[in-house]
């Protein structure tokens, strides 16, 4: 079989050398760069590919400036043969809408397209750090019309011209199969990537990489770079700890250093603060006119994700900032839910007592699991119907692949992984005029070291929202609204992938974000397999306590515990009563995802670990020395200020 085997890579700077500009807005241009690293797992799995056909051919495409030349070679000494690269300055500030057009577009130049005779896979990284939106495998996918699946293990071919691959969900994996041409987008837990040879070294200095222009793909400007982008970015400020600092336990022995952490803790401690920021108001521009850009488009609309029969926890947290943005929007502004699958009709009531005014309901027995083609057709129809100006999602694995694929149905931006939702006045100095009302999309990035404001000017205004971030909304018994049917079209061609079977562990996500102490483990307590890190969880079960476990992104990387206990920027986000991190050296990316527990006890071996910044409490020292100590303790009745559930 001539398989082609194409991997797109990104080379993105170093969050650590991010430098913010005087407009407001990052300015990468003196930062360091290296190839992106979910990206380089993508190349590693094109790699392995090729060991199952010899003959196949492999290509690294990027979008970038000429400096990305360096990140081409680089695969190529891995053992790629050819390498694309599209570089305009037209293209300069495209968001991830207009970034999946162009590389889609410079694909189908090449020849790749949903109708090519010859067999292709798209092989890319779960995401970018630099943007960390996990949208641009999704764009490309429904660009070309070719299937996908997002936030893979591990991939293979079967030799009938299907792909199997191992996706993550929420609280465990699924096997699919996918028929070629599809895109697959790689998580950092598959095999890690090789280093580059001598001869590959040799071969990649004298190799010539092909450079495009928007012209030589025959791509044009209007949807493409700052001016055709559906969001911009408004403004991006730094994020900064809320808590004041830490209180140290002094000791000379792990006994002593459990007394005075328990002392300490009784005391009470630090609080956390909850800092407002302010924006720009508008009298800044008093001349410049009102301008309502909807054109008609009124009511939100949310999806309804369902796992183990039941709608997922994130879907019901979504109805806080959706009626938050409702009542400030007025005008009997009314929120909609998408409920599909199969004899769901029965969840409805559930969304209604948590807040939806309409479920709108799509019931199919080809639709009990979800798939990303027939749900993304469902959701395109469905919009095109109602009109809504907002679109939000849970930022879970599904909801972070089918947000960018409806947005690219609908000729949406999408903002990802929001932690803050509000509707707000934006001064347009370009156009002279105000647009109001907008939504205001607040993300971090650039590794959670800064705050981003994204506006959407398309409609829908589509955001995900980082699940664990918005509480869930108060249930009112007996709220009723109302429950319409929708049958929409759906052929053959939306049912190509098929699931081969889905596995969801016990615990994990529900427990995590139910927890009222959640002790992790990191790095540093994988000498015993995490066993120390769920016994104290279990002896905090044993009296009475709502606790889990949980683990940093490194121990599920090393595969000590399956990615539905990951908290962080690319797991869960938790806000427990009590955190206990343990053995977690403190990269920003672990404290994006606990960082709104109300407290943090930090336990480390290393007194300049970056942990003891975000943390209330500390102890330096072994985990093995004072875990043992601390489970005595709580055996003894010690359970962090926390009272047993009553029977």
């Amino acid at each position: 079989m001539a398989l082609t085997i194409i991997s797109l890579i990104k080379q993105v700077p170093l969050p650590t050398e991010m430098r913010m500009g005087e407009d407001g807005l990052m300015d990468r241009t003196k930062a360091k760069s290296i190839i992106n690293i979910d990206c380089q797992f993508g190349l590693e799995a094109g790699l392995q590919l090729k060991k199952q056909y010899p003959d196949a051919r492999l290509i690294a495409c990027s979008m970038g400036p000429q400096s990305f030349e360096v990140a081409l070679r680089t695969a190529i000494s891995m053992g790629y043969d050819e390498a694309f690269l599209l570089s305009d300055r037209k293209l300069g500030g495209s968001d991830t809408y207009a970034t999946g057009l162009a590389i889609s577009t410079m694909l189908k130049h090449l020849g790749f397209t949903k109708d090519s005779k010859e067999p292709f896979i798209i092989l890319a990284g779960r995401q970018t750090s630099d943007g960390d939106t996990a949208h641009v495998p999704s764009q490309v996918a429904e660009n070309i019309g070719i299937p996908q699946a997002t936030f893979v293990e591990s991939v293979k071919a079967d030799g009938e011209g299907n792909v199997i691959a191992k996706r993550i969900i929420e609280g465990g994996y699924q096997m699919m199969k996918l028929p070629m041409p599809c895109t697959i987008s790689l998580t950092p837990t598959g095999i890690p990537p090789r280093k580059p040879s001598l001869v590959g070294a040799i071969k990649a200095r004298n190799a010539k990489i092909t450079v495009f222009g928007i012209d030589d793909i025959g791509l044009g400007t209007e949807k493409i770079g700052l001016t055709g982008s559906p969001t911009i970015v408004a403004n991006v400020v730094n994020i900064v700890s809320e808590r004041a600092p830490i209180t140290m336990s002094s000791g000379h022995d792990e006994v002593t250093l459990v007394d005075n952490l328990i002392a300490n803790f009784k005391k009470g401690g630090n609080v956390l603060e909850k800092k407002e920021k302010v924006e720009k108001k508008v009298s800044e521009a008093p001349d410049f006119p009102y301008y309502d850009n909807r054109n008609g488009a009124k009511g939100i609309i949310t999806w309804a994700e369902i796992a183990n029969g039941k709608i997922a926890r994130p879907s019901i947290e979504l109805l806080t900032p959706a009626r938050k943005l409702a009542d400030q929007l007025g005008n009997d502004t009314k929120i909609m839910t998408l409920l599909i699958g199969k004899n769901v009709k029965d969840q409805a009531q559930t969304l209604f007592e948590h807040g939806s005014d309409e479920v709108i309901v799509v019931e199919d027995d080809r639709l009990e699991e979800y798939l990303v083609l027939p749900f993304s057709s469902i959701f395109a129809q469905v919009i095109k119907e109602r009109n809504p100006e907002i679109a939000l999602f849970a930022a879970t694995t599904s909801g972070r692949e089918l947000a960018p694929r409806i947005g690219v149905k609908t000729g949406s931006g999408v903002t990802a992984d929001c932690t803050g939702l509000e509707i707000g006045e934006y001064v347009n100095r370009k156009e002279k005029v105000i647009n109001k009302p907008i939504l205001f999309s607040r993300r971090p990035t650039y590794g959670e070291s800064k705050l981003a404001t994204i506006l959407g000017f398309v409609y829908p205004q589509i955001s995900t929202a980082r699940a664990g971030t918005f509480e869930v909304p108060a249930r009112m018994e007996g709220r009723t609204g109302v429950l319409s049917t929708y049958k929409p079209i759906l052929t053959d061609k939306e049912f190509t992938v098929e699931i081969l079977q889905t596995v969801r562990g016990g615990g994990g996500l529900q427990n995590l974000f139910d927890a009222d102490i959640i002790v992790s483990g990191g790095r540093g307590t994988t000498g015993d397999g995490l066993e120390l890190v769920k016994k104290l969880a279990d002896a905090l079960v044993q009296k009475g306590i709502k606790a889990e476990w949980a683990c940093s992104r490194v121990v599920v990387d090393e595969g000590y515990s399956e990615y539905a206990r990951q908290v962080g920027q690319t797991g869960k986000t938790v806000r427990p009563k009590v955190y206990v991190a343990i053995g977690i050296s403190g990269a920003i990316q672990h404290i994006a995802g606990m960082k709104e527990s109300e407290k943090i006890i930090a336990i480390d071996h290393n007194p300049k670990a970056s942990i003891f910044h975000f943390a209330d409490f500390g102890i330096v020292g072994e985990y093995q020395d004072i875990l043992p100590e601390l489970i005595d303790r709580v055996n003894g009745g010690f359970t962090f200020g926390i009272e047993p559930i009553r029977n």
